[in-house]
């Protein structure tokens, strides 16, 4: 039940979003299926034949769910938004391990995730582990080299923990670095929770975007209810720099818009200059503000709140 409101939570955020800003420009390529369930897909992205860049930006919409559901190509990385500013938001798995009063493992999960050209955002994610008899590890992989760090998070009270504070006592959390394109993420124990069960029965250990994560004690027993949190992956064309890229015949930035490399590993992104909006990889994509008229004459932007997970 807890999965499935803050699921509805962040759906409905995303809905919100998409209505007030209205995003025209946002758009697929011409004559292809532009929304899978609630999730608008803009080009590069795209869901059928000739609607996507390559085959790295295919999008499979699961309909047998309802609303239909999109995933990245043919993996269970559940999509919930995609900016064309460069940016994934999909669900990931967390890591559990739960035992019972007498130190008997009653549950245990090892998630993983990996994909060949995109990179786990390493500003907008933190790696986090939750409970007083913990210690967690993430182990990721850029290109040919392995990274491993973790954190630990032990206390012998609840009375200790500080709600909204994630400082190493009932959580940890460290940054994860640039390039990674696959993640392990593993959590144990050092008593299998013995010591502190009536108030942390479980380890949690996931990668979560940073500005929805808000600690809270009661994680440390209600989180055991929730499979998947929120996590951004960042996207690019290809794994060449923009002055490469201008040379191909395959160049993805169209009229009216600029190259920029992208820091996140290799590769390179497009935006419309200045003065214009819309979307940079399709022809005719990028709009002088005056074209996108809209009631008054032109769209306005509205800041709005941040879904947070009370967790």
């Amino acid at each position: 039940m807890v999965l499935q409101i803050m699921r509805l939570q962040l759906i409905l955020f995303w809905a919100v979003v998409a209505a007030m800003t209205k995003p025209t420009w946002a758009q697929a390529k011409l004559g292809c299926q532009d929304k899978c369930g609630s999730v608008s897909i803009p080009y590069p992205f795209g869901m059928t034949d000739n609607c996507y860049y390559n085959e790295g930006f295919l999008i499979t919409c699961n309909e047998t769910f309802n609303p239909p559901k999109p995933f990245l190509q043919e993996s269970n990385i559940d999509i919930i938004n995609i900016s064309i500013n460069g940016q994934l938001h999909v669900m990931q798995y967390v890591a559990y391990d739960c035992y019972d009063q007498f130190g008997r493992r009653e549950h245990q999960t090892k998630p993983w995730i990996s994909f060949e050209n995109l990179k786990v955002s390493s500003t907008e994610n933190k790696f986090i582990a939750i409970g007083c008899d913990t210690y967690a590890t993430i182990r990721g992989y850029q290109n040919d080299k392995s990274y491993e760090s973790g954190c630990m998070s032990i206390c012998s009270s609840i009375d200790y923990i500080s709600n909204g504070s994630c400082s190493g006592i009932g959580c940890c959390q460290i940054s994860i670095p640039e390039g990674l394109h696959s993640i392990d993420v593993a959590v144990n124990s050092y008593y299998n929770h013995t010591k502190v069960w009536n108030f942390s029965p479980c380890s949690y250990a996931f990668v979560m975007e940073e500005d929805k994560f808000n600690f809270s004690s009661a994680n440390l027993s209600d989180l055991r209810n929730v499979t998947e949190l929120p996590m951004v992956i960042d996207w690019a064309i290809g794994n060449v720099t923009c002055e490469v890229a201008k040379t191909s015949s395959e160049y993805a930035c169209m009229k009216n818009s600029m190259c920029y490399n992208v820091q996140n590993g290799a590769g390179y992104g497009c935006r419309c200059l200045e003065g214009y909006k819309g979307n940079a990889y399709l022809p005719h994509g990028c709009q002088g503000t005056h074209q996108l008229s809209y009631k008054s004459g032109i769209y306005i932007y509205k800041k709005t709140h941040t879904q947070i997970y009370n967790l």
